[in-house]
Formats: structure tokens, sequence, C-alpha cells
């Protein structure tokens, strides 16, 4: 049994983090689809472009009431994201540890890296966009498009389009760009933070999406807001190690990364509080008709009680 374990073990490793073209993975302008920034500004402008156009279009044929089914490909769009999230997951998981086993040497040189949690939250000065962790990175980020489908199928079966949905998925892409293009530091932990959570979030949209049970709190809001609490903790470790240790690769792009998550946690934040605000409206409204249901139903034990009510309601009228 135990040597069956080992001999997996061994295969999900040599696939995810020692393959050759994982290991010898390298982002190219020539080489890798989707690499150059006219490819990226288009994708998005297209993205953004094509979700206007579908939902005022339907809004101009169809009432907003009317939804388009869609049957199960919800279902199955959510259970692929959540599926490829976790093989990102695993695969980056093992590749940084492979990196690390692997360039441990190469801290002793410089002033930046002294412990694995250093490396994870700040790349030395000079590093290049290739090898595993590179390649998983540029996996994640052709996985953000994929994403972008979710904003149709809400235009399409809840015939709602916002803001946030549309600003939320294209900052989201254009930073997972911005990750390869400038080998900026922190992006294999929030990789991981990201896989983590969409595996699980959409796992939690394909069960609830086949008919089962849901939570009975907002789960995938509290998601969010927790992935972006993490975030923001990790930003605080790249700058002080960026000041303390003598500069992190890519902490430009890393800048502009920040303003950018702290704008969508200002989003999300206000968001949830609309939501949660919402939420207990409807509660008060529930228990007060609930109130006035019971009070308004108590009925008279006699005919004469019944008379001396109306009379005592008349004298206070009069």
């Amino acid at each position: 049994m135990s040597v069956s374990i080992t001999a997996a073990f061994q295969a999900v490793n040599y696939w995810l983090s020692e393959h050759p073209s994982i290991v010898n993975f390298r982002w190219s302008h020539t080489q890798s689809w989707g690499s150059t920034w006219s490819f990226l500004f288009t994708a998005i402008a297209a993205y953004i472009v094509a979700a206007i156009t579908i939902h005022l279009t339907l809004s101009f044929l169809l009432s907003k009431r009317r939804q388009i089914p869609l049957g199960p490909i919800p279902a199955l769009h959510s259970l692929c994201i959540s599926l490829i999230s976790a093989v990102i997951f695993i695969g980056i998981l093992l590749s940084a540890a492979a990196e690390i086993r692997d360039t441990r040497w190469f801290w002793r040189r410089t002033k930046t890296v002294s412990s694995p949690l250093q490396w994870l939250l700040c790349f030395p000065l000079g590093t290049r966009p290739s090898g595993r962790v590179f390649f998983w990175s540029y996996v994640f980020y052709l996985s953000r498009f994929l994403h972008l489908f979710r904003t149709f199928f809400t235009v399409l079966h809840h015939r709602k389009l916002s803001f946030f949905q549309l600003f939320n998925q294209s900052i989201l892409l254009f930073m997972s760009f911005l990750w390869l293009e400038f080998s900026q530091s922190f992006q294999v932990l929030a990789i991981l933070l990201a896989t983590l959570l969409y595996s699980v979030v959409y796992g939690y949209r394909f069960w609830t999406a086949i008919g089962l049970t849901s939570a009975c709190f907002p789960f995938v809001v509290n998601c969010q807001v927790l992935l972006l609490g993490c975030n923001l903790v990790c930003h605080f470790g790249v700058l002080a190690l960026h000041f303390l240790k003598g500069g992190c690769n890519g902490i430009g792009a890393w800048a502009f990364n920040a303003i950018l998550n702290g704008v969508i946690l200002f989003l999300v934040l206000k968001f949830y509080l609309k939501k949660m605000c919402s939420r207990r409206r409807r509660r008060r409204r529930r228990s007060g008709e609930t109130s006035g249901h019971v009070v308004s139903s108590i009925p008279y034990s006699d005919e004469s009680e019944f008379k001396s009510g109306m009379v005592n309601v008349k004298q206070r009228d009069s």
C-alpha cells in the first residue's frame, strides 16, 4: 500500500513539477500565447464591449424578468474551474518546494532572501520569468479567461451586469499578466491563496447548482473578504522586506497591484456591508409582519367581549 502511494506521489510530482516543459518554461512574447500588451488590452476591451452589448440587446428585446435558461452549463463551468484551480494549487505548491530546494544555495549570495517564507514574499533582484513557478503562473493567467464566462452567465440568466464584476474580472486578468511580465514578488503566495479559494468557492457553486443545500450565510462573499484580507497582510510583508532586505524584484508592478487590490477590497467591503444591511432589514420586516399577524389573530372569547372592545374603541375615537 505504501509503495503504491509513493509511486503515485512520484508520478504526480513529475507531471506537475519535474516535467521538462515545466522546468524549461520561459515567458516569451514570441512563444507564449497571450503574452503581448496588445493582446491583453484587446482581450479586456472585447470582454467589456461584448458583455455590455449583450446586456443592452437583451434589455431592448426582452423584459427584465425574463431569464434565459442555460441548463447545466454554469454548473459544468464551476466544476471545471474548481478542478483546474485545484491542479494549479498542487502544481505550484510542488514547484515552489522544488525551486526552494534547488535555489537555496543562491540565497547566501543575496541579502534579500534567507528563508522560504521570505522567498515566497520577495523574489531576489534580477529574477527572470522562467522555470517551474512561472509555468504555473502562466497557467493561472490563462485560467483567468475561463472566469470571464461567468459574467456572460450572469447577464443571460440573471439579467444583471454590474460595474464591479467588469472591473474585478478585468483587473484580475491584468494583474496576472503583470506577475509574469515583471517577475513580480509575492505572486507564488498569491496564486496559492487564490487557487485554494477558487477550488472551494467554485466547488460550492457547483454543489448548489446541482440542487444541493446552500450555506446559511453569504459563503462566497465571506471567502472573497478573507482572501483580500490575507493579501493585504502579505502586502505589508513585501513592503517590509523591500526596505529591510535591499529590494524585491518587480516592486513597481507590486505597488500597482497593491493599489488595485485595495480598490477591489473597498468595493467588496462596500458590497458586503450593503448586503448585510439588506438582510437585517428583511429580518426586521419579517419579524414585524409576524408579530403583527400574531396580535391581529388573537380570538375573542365570546361575543360580549367583542362588543365591549368595540365600545372602548369608539370612546377613544370620540
